[in-house]
């Protein structure tokens, strides 16, 4: 093959060089492209979460604003959702989900294409509005009027911009996966024998179809709004300001589990692999993604439970926030049965995956709590709800996302990774995270409110020890950084399964428990 210019082609007249990528309708180079491309975000996100860390790191102003400080509030959120998060689960749907069902590619290979390259002009506006006169939206990621609808920064429409073609990008990318996982299955392989990181896609992307579409009516409002003289979210000319909120989070909660279900397809491929047992409950576990995808549709007001809505609508949204925790139980409950009595052993992509499963469930019990009418009354807006999201988001899905790397490395490249380094870079990631995140649970319960640039001097220790930890977080994904690209580039040449034999054990189901009751694992012949 040859490299030197763009325009070059191999035997077989597929492009080279530049082009390949460009021009690309390969899912393999395309699942490349995506998770790259939500690397980059995450690295760029988190340099805007230190930014906020080192303001907070004492009372008083420091560095920024405050308009600068809810800036970076802004796009942290939105930019961590839509192009760290979400385009990195995309990224294994394309590379693995036609592996796993045994077809060539994806249905639509140039949609998917078009997919991926929407993502960058709507990068380029997201990351741009923070440059533009006046700034990103000083909103918060949920954009709430009156606040996004008043300000006249051009920087609020380069962001809704960006969110309605990140909209089409995820629509369109969705129908694609569901097209690819009804019609294009191997023979035999019927729905209840697929791996349950293709069953959590399906959903995911069902969700993805149902949601969007909400998200881009009410940035419709609010462009309309803020320039055309209509008065949807303005109570003076009739609108309703709250009325955004109920829009916004009838996208926004299914938008939550859209960021969870695939890192809970992730994690149900890495253990059953590591503690040599078919995953335990197969059937239950497909059941219980269908319905927390259902659930997640009719509990979006308990973001909303300080708006004044009336009790029984109060009481409906506590108990039905409540009883999408009896599925999520479910899976949690698998994985450990999973790990019971399985011959375990503990490289990279199994410590990130038992870290999942202990932490994410914290964050599931935090959102317990918060569920409670109550306690979530008092609790609204403060770090307790920081700390409760980011234990289900970054140690949920970012944590997934970072085993499933470590898994799938030596089947991508080839090439085995630094088990070492990938070991540190678990062990400084997992410590980093919860020296950040574990504090904000006191400074939420004694009143800290989120979003904000100054504070009582009663919070100044937890908030000194977050920002240590924050620091200490973003500096070891640099650990990251240099252990994969280390494995693109050579290294120990890796097994036809690289994890079959892995510290010498075969793969082997120990002698049944009293309760074993595993179903035959999901392969097809």
């Amino acid at each position: 093959m040859s490299t030197t210019t763009a325009t070059h082609h191999d035997d077989h007249g597929h492009p080279t060089g530049i082009m390949r990528w460009v021009a690309s309708t390969n899912h393999k180079d395309i699942g490349t492209l995506y998770l790259w491309f939500s690397f980059f975000m995450f690295m760029f996100a988190g340099a805007l979460a230190l930014g906020i860390r080192a303001e907070l790191f004492q009372p008083g102003l420091q560095f920024l604003e405050p308009e600068n400080f809810n800036r970076l509030t802004t796009l942290h959120g939105l930019i961590m959702i839509f192009g760290a998060i979400m385009p990195a689960f995309v990224g294994f749907a394309n590379w693995m989900i036609p592996l796993m069902i045994g077809t060539s590619d994806l249905a639509f290979p140039r949609l998917n294409n078009m997919s991926f390259w929407l993502m960058v002009p709507a990068a380029i506006l997201l990351v741009g509005s923070i440059f533009v006169p006046g700034g990103a939206m000083a909103g918060g990621w949920t954009m709430y009027p009156p606040l996004s609808v008043q300000n006249p920064s051009m920087g609020v429409d380069m962001s809704i911009l960006a969110l309605h073609i990140l909209g089409v990008s995820s629509i369109v990318g969705s129908i694609n996966i569901i097209t690819t996982i009804l019609n294009m299955r191997a023979p035999g392989m019927t729905l209840m024998k697929m791996p349950l990181f293709v069953w959590t896609w399906l959903i995911t992307a069902f969700l993805l179809i149902a949601s969007m579409p909400v998200l881009a009516g009410a940035l419709t409002m609010l462009l309309t709004d803020r320039h055309f003289g209509t008065a949807f979210f303005d109570a003076a000319g009739g609108g309703d300001p709250v009325l955004f909120q109920h829009v916004f989070w009838f996208f926004g909660h299914p938008e939550v589990y859209i960021m969870i279900l695939p890192a809970f397809g992730l994690i149900s491929t890495i253990i059953p692999t590591f503690a040599r047992k078919p995953l335990f409950g197969y059937a239950s576990m497909v059941y219980a993604t269908a319905a927390i995808a259902l659930l997640s549709f009719v509990v979006w007001a308990h973001h909303m439970f300080t708006t004044g809505m009336p009790v029984a609508g109060q009481l409906f949204f506590m108990y039905s926030t409540m009883l999408i925790s009896i599925p999520t139980g479910v899976k949690v409950f698998n994985w450990v049965a999973t790990m019971w009595r399985g011959s375990m052993t503990f490289e990279t992509p199994m410590l990130f995956s038992i870290a999942v499963v202990f932490l994410f469930t914290i964050g599931g019990f935090s959102g317990l709590v918060l569920a409670v009418l109550p306690v979530d009354i008092q609790l609204q807006d403060t770090y307790y709800v920081v700390a409760h999201f980011h234990y289900v988001l970054f140690s949920g899905a970012a944590m997934s996302i970072m085993g499933a790397v470590y898994y799938w490395l030596p089947k991508w490249t080839g090439h085995m990774y630094n088990e070492t380094l990938g070991k540190w870079h678990f062990w400084l990631t997992t410590i980093a995270f919860n020296i950040t995140f574990f504090p904000m649970h006191f400074t939420g319960l004694a009143g800290m409110p989120r979003r904000i640039p100054d504070y009582a001097l009663q919070f100044a220790e937890f908030n000194m020890i977050s920002t240590i930890g924050a620091f200490a977080l973003g500096i070891s994904q640099l650990l990251f950084l240099y252990v994969v690209v280390k494995c693109i580039k050579g290294g120990p040449k890796a097994a036809a399964n690289p994890w079959e034999g892995a510290e010498g054990l075969e793969w082997t189901v120990p002698s049944p428990a009293p309760f074993h009751t595993f179903e035959t694992p999901p392969t097809v012949k």
